[in-house]
């Protein structure tokens, strides 16, 4: 017997909210880069001061490990169900690989490039996802002409943004950046796959608690600190765990109630963002010809690896 779904639900599955929502959900994380340039700013964090940037990290995913936990609690009406045993370790394993190592490696990067390099060269993690899942899930998401012309064009988009351009970051910024979307890529199907044992809620807030402990206790064991210059720092810090929290939340509302190729085109959205808050809120250039040329390669790639295959008649 099917359960009727919840007003949230209803909500979220009606095609105009969602459309809405993934639009916000999008421009939450397209936000990211920019603002925690903007919170290294104002912390005083120096690009060599990695200790501090894990610091930094740590305690903005430990924030959103509660957001989360709150939110779920609120939706389900309950608390969250822990796991346990296996699956519990699991859950801690994906946390330390997913969001320690992978932002250890991202916020190094951060500190390393302008916001408009570093959000494109991010939008690798959507053309790496759809190769490693034509070799993991074979016909059940196989490689087509039209994800394979859009993995051609956003990897072009890359090459454009990095020939000869060496005024958006070092050379060591873009390597760091890489290795955290290959690090986001691999962690996908782990998540999947614990998420199918247990609630999705309750691993994404031991993902995020685990690995933003972990980047906490390394970097104040390092010699890290964490003090704001501005009182805009505290801010800027609670609207990142923010953007992590709700970001997920929304994620996974959107996912849960629409086909996957509605929701996953409006990733688009986070290159042009980047871009255009760091030149807003970072004062970095804006109408820079290898930028705005990769962000259209970008873009088209994400809308073609994302785009619904048209229905075969017979």
């Amino acid at each position: 017997m099917q359960t009727k779904p919840s007003r949230l639900d209803r909500f979220f599955g009606q095609p105009a909210a969602a459309v809405a929502m993934a639009i916000l959900c999008n421009v939450l994380w397209g936000a990211a880069f920019p603002f925690i340039k903007m919170g290294y700013r104002l912390f005083a964090i120096d690009a060599a001061d990695t200790p501090s940037i894990l610091c930094f990290a740590g305690v903005r995913f430990m924030l959103s490990a509660l957001l989360v936990w709150v939110c779920g609690a609120a939706l389900t009406r309950r608390p969250l169900p822990m796991p346990r045993g296996r699956v519990l370790a699991e859950c801690c394993g994906l946390g330390l690989w997913q969001t320690a190592a992978q932002y250890f490696f991202y916020y190094s990067a951060v500190a390393l490039l302008t916001g408009a390099m570093g959000g494109i060269l991010n939008s690798t993690q959507s053309f790496l996802g759809v190769i490693l899942a034509h070799f993991l899930y074979g016909k059940a998401d196989r490689m087509t002409p039209a994800k394979a012309l859009g993995c051609v064009l956003g990897f072009s988009g890359v090459l454009v943004v990095t020939l000869g351009n060496h005024g958006g970051g070092s050379g060591l910024g873009m390597v760091y950046m890489l290795i955290a979307s290959c690090i986001f890529t691999v962690a996908g199907p782990w998540n999947k796959a614990v998420t199918r044992r247990a609630d999705s809620f309750s691993v994404c807030c031991l993902n995020l608690g685990v690995g933003g402990l972990a980047l906490t206790v390394l970097g104040f064991a390092l010699g890290g600190n964490l003090r704001p210059q501005s009182a805009a720092g505290i801010p800027v810090l609670l609207f990142l765990a923010f953007i992590s929290g709700a970001g997920y939340v929304l994620w996974a509302l959107l996912m849960k109630n629409n086909p996957v190729s509605r929701i996953s085109v409006f990733g688009l959205i986070i290159p042009v963002m980047n871009v255009l808050l760091s030149a807003l809120l970072n004062g970095e250039p804006l109408f820079q010809w290898n930028y705005l040329v990769a962000l259209v390669l970008v873009c088209g790639g994400i809308f073609l690896v994302n785009r619904a295959p048209r229905p075969r008649t017979e």
